[in-house]
């Protein structure tokens, strides 16, 4: 990281950068003696009062004090990943919204609040993409009654780590005294090389619905009522793939929501029982080659930070991450 000038140590930022990508270094501790540096990359999101704020990849939030930089300068958005699809972060973040729609929804300026009674945090937290139409503060109150009176959590999510994300709401949020519970990454790739992994894809049902069986498997609230239906229905085209088990609950299930050029994954699932076979790729497999026969070329998925198993799989299948998105609520 080159931050010297004719071989000198430069801070060429200032409050001016804000909303600007910046690397700084700093001492670890400011007016230490032999203090080691540190380099922060991210978002400058505020400088006030001699204190800087940059937003990371992570949506982390660093606080610098002015005293302890010894450099900086303003860098450009990270390069885009080689082999993935060109993805602008507002056409995805619609995408992934239109596979997760909620069953009641209100605008709040260009915010949308989402709810489907508490199934998935996808469908049930606000989509700050664009101006609420008042302060930040005054917003978050709006998200708080609303979701209070539906009896439900109030959450926002928020995307950092791409050109055009949301650091400084990410950051403003952190002010209000919001916090971050889950931090999950949207990962794109080509949608043919998936449909062409060789996995045994004979056994692979695909259906327009959910059935009792696929409910099951995927086990991911307390009661699958109409609420849960509804979310797991919603999309352009959606499709649903199973593989039988040796009972009535499926052995491997996955969905996918294929919406113009995008192919969403989701809900892969897999019973212990039958791991290390190859089941989700064959899921995903039978799934993409779906995508592909209705004119899709790109895909994405979301998986959760802390999700190692899922994240390698994915890493195979060529799948980077483009941004991570965090679900934030007030404390």
């Amino acid at each position: 990281m080159e931050f010297t000038t004719g071989g000198r140590l430069e801070v060429r930022i200032s409050p001016d950068d804000v909303g600007k990508r910046v690397s700084v270094r700093r001492l670890d501790e400011a007016g230490v003696p032999g203090a080691k540096f540190a380099d922060t990359v991210g978002v400058l999101t505020s400088w006030d009062s001699g204190v800087l704020t940059i937003t990371r990849r992570d949506g982390e939030s660093v606080r610098i004090a002015e005293s302890s930089l010894v450099a900086g300068k303003v860098v450009p958005p990270a390069p885009a990943r080689r082999r993935s699809p060109a993805a602008a972060f507002e056409e995805l973040a619609r995408v992934c919204a239109r596979a997760w729609q909620p069953v009641e929804s209100e605008p709040l300026g260009e915010w949308l609040l989402r709810a489907a009674g508490g199934f998935t945090r996808r469908a049930n937290s606000a989509l700050p993409l664009g101006d609420p139409g008042m302060p930040v503060g005054a917003a978050l109150e709006r998200v708080q009654e609303w979701y209070g009176a539906r009896g439900l959590p109030a959450y926002v999510q928020v995307a950092t780590g791409a050109e055009g994300t949301q650091e400084r709401l990410a950051a403003e949020l952190e002010r209000c005294g919001w916090f971050r519970e889950v931090t999950a990454q949207v990962r794109i790739a080509a949608l043919a090389p998936i449909g062409d992994l060789d996995a045994d894809v004979s056994r692979v049902r695909l259906a327009r619905a959910c059935d009792a069986g696929w409910l099951a498997r995927y086990q991911r609230f307390e009661e699958p009522g109409p609420h849960v239906t509804k979310v797991l229905a919603s999309g352009p085209s959606v499709w649903f793939a199973s593989v039988p088990g040796d009972g009535e609950v499926p052995a491997a299930i996955g969905r996918c929501v294929v919406d113009g050029r995008w192919a969403g994954f989701m809900a892969v699932e897999v019973d212990p029982a039958y791991r290390r076979q190859g089941l989700a790729s064959a899921v995903m497999t039978a799934l993409a080659r779906q995508a592909l026969d209705e004119g899709a070329s790109a895909a994405w998925l979301q998986v959760e930070d802390d999700n190692g198993g899922a994240r390698a799989l994915y890493d195979g299948m060529g799948f980077a991450t483009h941004h991570s998105y965090h679900h934030f609520r007030p404390a």
